[in-house]
């Protein structure tokens, strides 16, 4: 099959009809119901989450929110429904949503998009019960794929089965700078990503980050505050899928990580007190309990399991700092 449909990105209704984007739709779909039938095979209840958010529906980096007026308030695009998951802990032990992530960010490479799915959960327990969650989701989106859309996939540079063979593999941050030669500190480019996952063969989580390059509810680990119990899933093509970690439950903890954070810093600049968060650091205070989570990028596994070079091409309107598709 030729990909020259998908790779028509100046006016995507020109080929929207096509065979192509008829595959990709068949990929798409299959790949959100072994979602679907992970999550509701296992006892997780769907929530929603708000599409209008205070400065709680960020994830890291302000600077790419979608700032919005809410009827003389100031509101955001969500990029992250996760504080409004965890909120649901206390009730249910385990819940998961499907959200459009909204990142303003003006990059017009094969790895961004300015608006995507995001799957995500929340469960009680700890980084034990974390990184398995995230592998059973993932493969339940794969077999599905397999299973209803063999065809399809042959069609396409799949790596579905890099994604099924055995268990996905681990290292942990400080391993993974040593082997590429950099520093305690640097964020990995996507080349370094695609070498890591390269020579493991399967999918990659790297682990145990170091807490001032991630957020700040990130749980510190216990016997080494130097990093976060936190863990990226790297998959082939694609490269960071899925972002995840255990959740502060020390309420001190926590108000000490938000004050220190360069999010915190930034917001203080404008104006934007820590009240924002009290909602959040109320519940933590109120109802604490060990519990972790994940937001796993659809289109990025989409992008994975087809083994295209860009993210657009798995994405039917790509919305890009270039264009509304």
């Amino acid at each position: 099959m030729s990909l020259e449909a998908l790779k028509n990105l100046e006016n995507r209704f020109e080929s929207i009809c096509s065979r192509e984007v008829a595959a990709l739709d068949r990929v798409n779909a299959a790949l959100m119901a072994g979602a679907y039938e992970y999550f509701l095979g296992n006892g997780f209840v769907w929530v929603e989450t708000p599409m209008l958010t205070r400065v709680t529906g960020s994830c890291e980096n302000v600077d790419t929110l979608y700032s919005v007026q809410h009827f003389g308030t100031q509101a955001y695009l969500p990029q992250t429904g996760q504080l409004y998951l965890e909120a649901k802990i206390p009730l249910h032990d385990k819940v998961w949503t499907v959200m459009t992530s909204s990142r303003a960010e003006p990059c017009t490479d094969h790895r961004h998009l300015n608006q995507f799915s995001l799957v995500e959960f929340e469960r009680r327990g700890d980084f034990s019960v974390l990184l398995p969650t995230i592998e059973g989701v993932v493969k339940s989106m794969v077999s599905s794929a397999v299973k209803k859309c063999g065809d399809e996939l042959n069609s396409f540079n799949s790596s579905a089965k890099e994604c099924l063979k055995g268990g996905f593999a681990r290292m942990t941050y400080e391993k993974a700078v040593g082997k590429l030669g950099l520093e305690w500190g640097d964020d990995f480019k996507h080349e370094h990503e695609l070498a890591l996952v390269n020579e493991a063969g399967r999918p990659l989580f790297i682990t145990h980050y170091p807490q001032e390059i991630k957020f700040f509810n990130m749980r510190l680990n216990r016997e080494d505050d130097r990093v976060v119990n936190s863990a990226d899933l790297i998959m082939p093509f694609s490269g960071e899928s899925a972002g995840s970690a255990e959740r502060e439950d020390d309420y001190d903890v926590l108000v000490k990580r938000l004050k220190q954070s360069r999010m915190f810093s930034i917001l203080s600049q404008r104006g934007v007190s820590i009240n924002e968060f009290n909602d959040y650091l109320n519940l933590v205070r109120n109802h604490r309990l060990l519990h972790c989570g994940a937001g796993i990028g659809f289109n990025r596994v989409s992008q994975s399991v087809l083994g295209l070079e860009s993210i657009r091409q798995a994405t039917n309107y790509p919305v890009t700092a270039q264009s509304l598709y």
